[in-house]
């Protein structure tokens, strides 16, 4: 069988075990998660076997030693995968809830009600525990998976759905529901995105050309963010304090995240005060400052920002400064630069801080906490599958709740239109 047909029949066998999935109560859901969760500790040697695999091929190719870090499996590791998946095992299901009811003036009732997607392919890169972590996620919200992990963690990701795939079969639930494509070629991503009659949303999770060839070659909608330029804006009302330790946390705390701070935004009534106090304490930090003519004034280490600093996603020690009028150049200068991430205001201002909230569109918006928080676990979500600066149809940091939609219910006794 080719790549190609083979695709198919994964695509459409998830199909058809997608509607058996929708009906599977959330305990017998609950219960297959923490089943797999005790299967990967249990098959915890075979694992890290296959993962020494990925690994020794991958020091042959010469991936970074980020790269490898991010391959590496170890117990610990695989420990923190099946305690993941229990955490997920103990979300509430959204399947079925009702989110809003009402009543028309012929008396019919009229809802809503969450119902799953139906089939989701995940397209992913060298991190193994996407693959556990989006199956879960998916199982939950009563979908199937169609799961394409990079051709660096092959050995792995076969490894870990198989344990997954195992424990399904032993219940007598559907394992097409389950699927991971078993090819490094190209060709099976390419086939995988051309099934739109099987599969209902793509979510890729990766670095920006690896999202940037999936939505140009995808004829199924694609749930994306390119990158995350992400900004803090110090107003002249904030707590010079507060702001210093959210900037330095939302910088260093993990520089090569999306959703950690790349430019920062200084209200000039501001500038002589607090950027000799930041600049001091982000050079002692080995952070570089790009800035703006004004802001190099008080920060005499700083380098000039060019315009391409601006766009930058660095995810790395590098941080783009400006110093801005007014609240108006502020949000005009996210509104041009900004990727639609996350978005920070520092002030003591209220009514100042209602404004940012109202007028900056991005994903996640917030007052005087780091950007950091932009983040399904930290926003109270329990998980995340990924996160989206797409407005259709979520947009932010997804949940269970994403991996849903909803469809109308009509309670009526008898009604006809007339």
């Amino acid at each position: 069988m080719s790549i190609t047909e083979k695709v198919r029949e994964i695509a459409a066998n998830a199909r058809q075990a997608s509607l058996e999935m929708a009906r599977i109560p959330t305990g017998v859901k609950n219960d297959m998660l923490l089943k797999m969760a005790a299967g990967l500790e249990k098959d915890t040697p075979h694992i890290i076997a296959e993962n020494r695999l990925d690994l020794e091929a991958g020091e042959q190719k010469g991936l970074s030693a980020a790269m490898l870090d991010r391959l590496m499996l170890d117990e610990k590791r695989i420990k923190g995968i099946a305690d993941a998946l229990r955490e997920v095992a103990a979300l509430p299901d959204p399947v079925g809830e009702v989110t809003k009811m009402w009543k028309r003036p012929n008396e019919l009732m009229v809802g809503k009600m969450r119902i799953p997607l139906g089939v989701i392919g995940i397209i992913y890169e060298a991190r193994p525990n996407v693959t556990a972590d989006a199956a879960a996620l998916c199982l939950k919200a009563g979908n199937a998976v169609i799961l394409r992990g990079g051709s660096e963690a092959i050995h792995s990701n076969l490894a870990i759905a198989g344990v997954l795939q195992g424990v399904m079969g032993n219940m007598g639930l559907p394992t097409a529901a389950l699927a991971l494509i078993p090819f490094t070629e190209r060709e099976g991503v390419l086939e995988m995105l051309k099934q739109e009659e099987s599969i209902d949303l793509i979510i890729p999770r990766g670095g920006e050309s690896l999202i940037r060839f999936v939505v140009e070659n995808s004829r199924i909608p694609v749930i994306k963010h390119y990158k995350g330029v992400c900004h803090c804006f110090v107003d002249a009302q904030a707590d010079f304090a507060k702001a210093e330790a959210i900037i330095v946390n939302a910088k260093t705390q993990r520089p090569g995240v999306c959703n950690a701070l790349e430019t920062l935004l200084i209200h000039k009534d501001a500038a002589a005060a607090f950027i000799p106090r930041i600049a001091a304490t982000l050079a002692g930090l080995k952070v570089e400052l790009r800035g703006d003519d004004e802001f190099r004034k008080y920060a005499q280490g700083a380098k000039p920002a060019t315009e391409e600093d601006w766009q930058a996603e660095y995810l790395d020690l590098i941080l783009a400064c400006r110093v801005v009028d007014d609240m108006d150049g502020a949000i005009a200068h996210i509104n041009r630069y900004g990727s639609l991430h996350t978005e920070v205001i520092v002030t003591g201002d209220y009514s100042n801080a209602q404004r940012f909230i109202r007028e900056v569109n991005s994903s996640c918006v917030l007052v005087n906490a780091s950007t950091r928080f932009a983040d399904g676990g930290q926003l109270g979500l329990g998980a995340e599958i990924g996160i989206s600066t797409t407005k259709l149809h979520s947009f932010g940091p997804m949940g269970l709740e994403d991996l849903t939609t909803t469809k109308f219910i009509v309670y009526g006794d008898g009604q006809i239109r007339s």
